[in-house]
């Protein structure tokens, strides 16, 4: 095993092993606390920018499979991690973690107290860093960080957005012969799909509740996407900063009581900055699969999966035209809203689990809910 570095750009460094890529990036520091599912998260692309760091002490140990991958291939700058698996115990491997990672030119760093990596970004706040597996030069590394790429003003969308337009056909696939998934819905609605960093299992989800899929690249123009005839729109997850995609706030703005419109995520804060309203940055982000969300509409906890470093601002919402209908109950941000007047919803949070549970799943049929109410008579 060859040395790994982690500096942070508060001088603050960490040493271990390198078990991935011979390699060195740069990127926001972030941890997430889910205990599974770490192929999903190496995958997906809103983590485009950070190095991932993995509060569950072992990760790899049920390898990787082309089945969970959220995107065509891994999205983070690195990995952190306090134990990594060189085995892959699970019937659905086809390659260690190792492999996956190392082959799609990922460093991981090994062997470092993630316990108190977190407890300093939970303090101090995330910070860039750089996961170096070529350079142990900590002085160097510490001076490479603080000349990175800060997160906020970071424009990502637009760099991990489809280039081309293109049909989605595959719904949810069961990973086992006891998971009572069901057959998929007939496609009734056809849904343009916006992909701002959209998740693999966000478009399974679709499919499976009835829809019909157009993926369109983020900088599709609201002409472009009527010009499909969608009978829904959905706005995406991904990564970085929401307030230098003023282009992308400013389409859906035009297309807001045009169709139904759903939006997860980075697709939640796109639409509030259509709306008037202000994104904010976030100490330490939201990033695990355990967060409670109260719905106000139900009066139901939700057990939500998140990945965002990002909120919107509740008091920069028109009361008189958006209500609020999710809100967090660890630290009370803004999950969910919808408008009052037109058909238009959104939530922070990841219904679409992957990983995570599955009590929000019911928000892909409230859309499916909205097409039939504005389907136009026939």
């Amino acid at each position: 095993m060859n040395p790994a570095v982690l500096a942070l750009e508060d001088g603050t460094v960490f040493e271990g092993m390198s078990f991935g890529a011979p390699a060195e990036r740069a990127g926001e520091v972030v941890f997430n606390t889910a205990i599974t599912g770490y192929q999903e998260i190496f995958t997906d692309p809103s983590y485009a920018g950070q190095i991932v760091v993995l509060t569950n002490p072992e990760i790899g140990n049920y390898g990787a499979n082309d089945s969970d991958n959220e995107a065509a291939k891994p999205h983070i700058e690195g990995l952190v991690v306090r134990e990594f698996s060189l085995l892959a115990s699970n019937w659905r491997a086809d390659q260690t973690a190792r492999q996956f990672l190392a082959g799609n030119n990922v460093p991981v760093i090994a062997g470092i107290d993630t316990r108190a990596l977190v407890r300093h970004l939970r303090s101090r706040g995330v910070m860039r860093g750089v996961l170096s597996a070529t350079t142990t030069d900590a002085s160097v590394l510490i001076e490479r960080a603080k000349n990175s790429p800060s997160m906020s003003g970071l424009d990502l969308a637009t760099r991990v957005s489809t280039r081309e337009r293109y049909e989605w056909l595959k719904p949810v696939e069961p990973c086992s012969p006891s998971d009572l998934e069901g057959e998929a819905a007939d496609p009734r609605f056809h849904v343009v799909a916006y992909d701002f960093g959209i998740k693999r299992n966000i478009l399974r989800r679709l499919r499976q509740c009835g829809c019909r899929l157009t993926v369109v690249p983020a900088g599709t123009t609201a002409e472009e996407t009527l010009a499909l005839k969608p009978d829904g729109i959905f706005l995406s997850n991904g990564p970085g900063d929401p307030e230098p995609l003023e282009f992308q706030a400013a389409q859906v703005r035009k297309l807001i009581g045009r169709a139904p419109i759903f939006g997860i995520c980075l697709g939640h804060q796109i639409l509030g900055l259509a709306l008037g309203a202000k994104t904010y940055k976030l100490k330490f982000g939201h990033r695990g699969a355990n967060h409670p969300v109260l719905n106000k509409i139900t009066g139901k906890v939700e057990i939500t999966s998140h990945n965002h470093g990002f909120a919107v601002d509740p008091d920069s919402l028109d009361a008189g035209k958006i209500e609020i209908t999710h809100t967090n109950l660890n630290d009370g941000t803004l999950e969910g809203y919808r408008h009052r007047e037109y058909p238009v919803f959104c939530v922070q949070y990841h219904p679409e689990a992957a990983p995570g549970p599955h009590d929000s799943r019911y928000l892909f049929e409230d859309f499916v809910k909205l097409m039939e109410q504005h389907a136009p008579a026939k």
